[in-house]
């Protein structure tokens, strides 16, 4: 097919062509028609113009020649013989109609020889008809050049090697294969001229159809044949066949490739190696994926083969191509028409073949290259990125890994290369935005190839149906409050990409890789927060926020997005308050108050807290000023640190006896045989709550399978492990035993014991008459997930119903679940264990004429890196109320030394009220001696 861009080079043709062209009339008369469609609009004038003209060839060819679909059903194709006979200005004006229309467009069977630029074929013969005849010859080599040409406007950094004008065009549409691929470049070993490769690579890779029909799966008895082939053509490369032989084998693979489509798309599009485990879960897929027919041996297989060759002899064009395909092609319907890209067959083969390549962690792969890939795999539906996760799903850890750094890379290289401004940041940087799309995609894939829990989204009930067996009470200590809200049954968030993948966050165990390794730090840390939360606040998709991909940001940064959202909540109720109090009279207050007695403060705050619950729940979402009776003080942040640290310490007083403390992990655990109410366990909550709430570390020390259970995932077998290790390895044990003999060896029922804290022994039945069925090989792992079930879930059901209850009081409007972790919420509750004080040495502010050079400074610092684990800890108490390192590290805490007096005899004094604004005074009088003699 020629096209107009090919008409100046092809008039320079042998006279003779006008003899042979004249027997082809229609057909010319057909490429002309193809060639003014080409042609408008100008290229200048956008993507956008272009790809519209490349719709409507498709419509005109589709009116005129039909799909070769003989079953199709379609009124505007003329395969269906619903269309009449059309002139080719009817078939013109038609075609612009239903492209206005978008009307449905059939996707072509079969070889159509005037409409070969859009399918291309792979075969490498020296085809007769495309030296004899003119408009093959000619028009089809000045075509490729010119498509070359023009794709040199997008090379990441080289330029293209030029092309022989007298390759020959393609003439099948049937896409590439290994052994297609494998005659081309021994041919051109052969003869130590690369051209034809740079053709196959250019027509293949720049072409959605061509592509879209490659290494496709195939019936047995043509992989056999092919293998031979290629391993023939391996053996001797300078042994040559004929060129009949050849047109011989490749015509019985062109026709045996018709049979392709038939292979059922539940095939999947990869197998796994790694025993089965991710194919046996892609062989259970959620209702609405399919997985197309591409067989990525071969992909893989062929790419080796490619790379062998020198890579300077076929590299920029590889690159240049795709970067036509995903500029003038896929990216541009994407946008326009993206319902009707993804309803083509074997769509997500295109990108699937695209990430199988070995150049995809080069670095002018990731300059040139990359951007364009991620912005397009961004505009896929979720239903086809859901493919694609699965597929990457199937990937070695490492590579997974290595594709997660080229990411990583492009989001820094982007960041130090641009320039941003006030109206332009990091949000409207098209590069960024798409790789962290495509980062949710190996996110989602890392989960998903690896260990899993019991999946979450089976469990999660609907939103109607959490209140069906809770009792209507309007008590928010006891149950339901007013609204017919249960604040104990929050479900978890859900993601919609994870949904098409019938996985959640929560399920992942044992990622393929680290999840902390999404983080981006460098990103998290140029990143306008304050911009970025208005924008995930706003919600209407307009702007890219980072906090809709939690994933990549730290937790520091999604701490700091978490304590804007509840400083505007704080400052909603406070303006709420005093229009109240200007405009109805109402006595109102603007925060939540607290008046405590030291000797009695669980019993005063559960009064006060539940006075507030009852009266308005809204009043705990104010900020919070706590008094203590008989004391002076205004609460700037002191007050408060102080009152959650001695509620903490009455809270897991063994007299309360609430909880329990297992002596091997040093955690806590819920007392699920303990005489207190519901609502202490409800104020625990609470007090939970509301130190994230007001930004307060707390010195608890929960089992991580709480913060689990805090964010709607049950607690299970692997949860034991932090839980009660000698239970755990025991289980561990128990499963492990291979022998015949386990009933006589364990001698254990589905009846199980325990004690309660008064050392009194109790039994449960894991199964209805447990006490007479005895654990063997069959039912040893139902023993073990009921055993762990009862645990950490319905054992102490009643208890941690009510503390969830009130920690879901405090957050439930917030976006605490949808940012954070189980892992990451712990952190956000209790700090962080590393005790850097380098990082804080670099933090701190002198004033009052102290320098980080002055003696007495540099002697403070000195002693300080000396000390102990827990003097550091005691110091940090002393300068901050709190011996938590914040979440970000002690790198996020800032400590001001002022200077003070020459007074020996004062003691160094703490402003503990200010987070950000710790005052150290006294120290110039004190030498080593006395520092180290009074810390």
């Amino acid at each position: 097919m020629s096209s107009p861009q090919d008409t100046s080079e092809a008039v320079g043709a042998e006279e003779g062509t006008s003899q042979d062209s004249m027997g082809h009339e229609g057909e010319e008369g057909r490429n002309t028609e193809e060639g003014n469609a080409m042609d408008w609009p100008p290229q200048q004038q956008g993507d956008m113009k272009r790809v519209a003209a490349q719709l409507i060839e498709k419509y005109y060819f589709q009116l005129t020649d039909g799909c070769g679909n003989p079953n199709c059903n379609n009124p505007d194709c003329a395969s269906s013989r619903k269309v009449g006979q059309l002139t080719s200005n009817e078939a013109a004006g038609k075609a612009l109609q239903l492209f206005a229309s978008r009307a449905r467009l059939c996707e072509v069977v079969g070889a159509k020889g005037p409409r070969a630029r859009q399918s291309v074929s792979c075969d490498v013969t020296d085809s007769a008809q495309a030296h004899t005849s003119a408009t093959g010859g000619a028009d089809s080599s000045s075509s490729v050049v010119q498509d070359v040409n023009m794709a040199g406007v997008s090379t990441p950094n080289t330029s293209l090697p030029p092309l022989s004008p007298q390759v020959e065009r393609m003439n099948s549409p049937a896409g590439l294969t290994e052994e297609t691929l494998t005659l081309t470049i021994n041919e051109c070993r052969s003869s130590n001229n690369y051209a034809k490769l740079r053709r196959l690579l250019w027509e293949v890779f720049s072409n959605e159809i061509a592509l879209r029909h490659s290494f496709l799966q195939r019936s047995d008895s043509v992989q056999r044949r092919n293998e031979t082939i290629v391993r023939s053509k391996s053996i001797d490369n300078t042994t040559t066949q004929s060129k009949e032989e050849l047109r011989a084998q490749e015509g019985d693979l062109d026709k045996d490739l018709d049979c392709a489509e038939d292979i059922s798309a539940d095939e999947g599009a990869a197998s796994s190696d790694k025993n089965g485990k991710v194919e046996e879960r892609n062989n259970i897929k959620p209702k609405g994926l399919v997985l197309h027919a591409l067989d990525i041996s071969e992909v893989r297989r062929s790419y080796a083969h490619l790379f062998e060759c020198p890579e300077s002899e076929f590299g920029s064009t590889l690159m240049n191509a795709i970067v036509q395909l995903l500029s003038d092609s896929l990216s541009i319907q994407l946008r326009v028409r993206r319902d009707a890209f993804s309803a083509i067959p074997n769509n997500i083969n295109i990108f699937i073949i695209l990430l199988e390549s070995p150049s995809l962690n080069t670095t002018d792969f990731i300059e040139g290259v990359m951007p364009k890939m991620c912005r397009t795999i961004g505009q896929l539906p979720e239903k086809d990125q859901a493919l694609l996760s699965k597929h990457i799903a199937t990937w070695e850890a490492s590579r997974l890994h290595r594709l997660l750094e080229s990411l990583h890379q492009l989001i820094t290289i982007k960041l130090l290369t641009t320039e941003f401004t006030r109206d332009f940041t990091i949000n409207d940087e098209d590069s960024i935005t798409s790789a962290t799309q495509v980062m949710k995609l190996l996110f989602y894939a890392s989960i998903y190839g690896g260990e899993l829990d019991t999946p979450l989204l089976k469990d999660i009930p609907s939103s109607d149906s959490f209140l069906e067996n809770v009792s209507q009470n309007d008590d928010p200590f006891l149950g339901v409050n007013g609204a017919g809200k249960d604040w104990a049954t929050r479900p978890p968030s859900k993601d919609s990409l994870g949904s098409e993948l019938g996985i959640h966050v929560l399920d992942a165990r044992t990622p393929l890789i680290l999840l902390s390794e999404f983080y981006d730090d460098f990103l998290s840390d140029q990143l306008e927060m304050d911009r970025d939360f208005a924008y995930y606040k706003a919600g209407s998709g307009d702007k890219f926020s980072f906090l809709n991909f939690p994933f990549i940001l730290t937790p520091a940064t999604k701490a700091l997005g978490l304590y804007y959202d509840n400083r505007i909540r704080m400052y909603s109720e406070r303006r709420i308050s005093i229009y109240q109090q200007v405009m109805e009279g109402m006595p109102t207050n603007p925060y939540l108050k607290l008046r405590v007695r030291r000797d009695h403060i669980i019993d005063d705050a559960l009064v006060d807290l539940e006075m507030v619950a009852l009266e308005n729940p809204g009043d705990l979402k104010k900020q919070m000023m706590v008094e203590f009776e008989g004391e002076q003080g205004i609460d700037e942040g002191g007050v408060s640190k102080e009152f959650f640290q001695l509620i903490v310490e009455q809270i897991f007083n063994p007299d309360y006896a609430m909880f329990c403390l297992n002596s091997e992990t040093q955690t806590f655990w819920f007392n699920p045989n303990c005489f207190e109410s519901d609502a202490q366990f409800t104020l625990v909550g609470i007090v939970l709550g509301l130190a994230i709430y007001n930004n307060v570390i707390l010195d608890v020390h929960f089992p991580p399978v709480m913060y689990k259970k805090l964010c709607s995932k049950p607690g299970s077998f692997h949860d034991l492990r932090d839980w009660n290790t000698t239970l755990y390895r025991s289980l561990v044990e128990l499963l492990e035993y291979e022998g015949d003999d386990m009933e006589e060896v364990f001698m254990q029922t589905f009846r199980v014991g325990y004690q309660d804290v008064f050392g009194t022994s109790l039994t449960h039945d894991l199964k209805l008459d447990g006490d007479n069925i005895l654990v063997n090989q069959s039912n040893k792992r139902e023993f073990v997930e009921l055993y762990s079930d009862f645990l950490l879930n319905k054992m102490v059901e009643r208890q941690f119903r009510a503390f969830r209850r009130g920690f879901n009081m405090v957050t439930d409007d917030s976006p605490l679940s949808n940012l954070f972790r189980p892992e990451e919420l712990e952190l956000l509750i209790c700090g962080s264990q590393h005790y850097d004080f380098m990082e804080l040495m670099k933090n701190t502010e002198y004033e009052g004429g102290y320098s980080s050079e002055t003696p007495i400074i540099q002697a403070f610092w000195e002693l300080v890196h000396d000390m102990s684990t827990e003097d550091k800890k005691k110091l940090l108490q002393f300068t901050t109320g709190s011996a938590r390192v914040p979440v970000g590290g002690l790198a996020r805490l800032k400590l001001i030394i002022v200077r003070h007096s020459p007074d020996c005899d004062r003691l160094p004094t703490a402003h503990t009220c200010f987070n950000l604004s710790n005052i150290l005074k006294g120290l110039e009088c004190f030498d080593l001696w006395k520092l180290e003699r009074r810390s």
